[in-house]
């Protein structure tokens, strides 16, 4: 099995739908940077419903030893700078992101992404799921903007 880093956005809209554990049954092993932590902690703090990580035993905090200069001096939030940081550092792990810059920004570094579409095909792909269109409706209600485009592409690859 595969092993990944997680940004904050898949780990909110996989427990936002109760897909979590997915991640277990995906991945041998999942990092995550102690900047995605703050982040979750400051949405509990705002009222927001965040997975609390120590429920999880296959996720692990760990951060980068640094967050290199070209990715301080972007746009990206400092939870997606420590997940592409630590995933340059481990290029053998695949990075979960959502978010378009991050993707593109971790693409332009020539890493491995997955986004949370891609968790849910690949969670059609071992059984986890039979369908997946019932989980892309909840991850919309739930927050997570999806073009029409992109619904399409992912039910389609899904043969759905």
């Amino acid at each position: 099995m595969p092993k990944a880093i997680s940004n904050t956005s898949p780990l909110l809209y996989l427990h936002r739908i109760n897909a979590i554990d997915w991640l277990a049954e995906l991945f041998e092993e999942i990092w995550v940077p102690s900047a995605v932590v703050e982040e979750l902690q400051e949405g509990e703090n705002r009222g927001y419903n965040v997975p609390h990580l120590d429920n999880y035993p296959n996720l692990q905090i760990v951060s980068p030893q640094n967050i290199p200069e070209n990715l301080e001096n972007t746009d990206l939030g400092s939870g997606e700078q420590a997940a592409i940081a630590l995933a340059l550092e481990n290029r053998d792990r695949i990075v979960l992101l959502d978010d378009a810059l991050a993707r593109t920004t971790a693409r332009n570094f020539g890493l491995t992404i997955w986004g949370t579409l891609k968790i849910l095909l690949e969670a059609k792909d071992k059984g986890l799921i039979e369908r997946i269109k019932p989980c892309v409706d909840r991850l919309q209600k739930s927050g997570m903007w999806i073009s029409n485009d992109i619904r399409q592409r992912v039910l389609n690859l899904a043969g759905e």
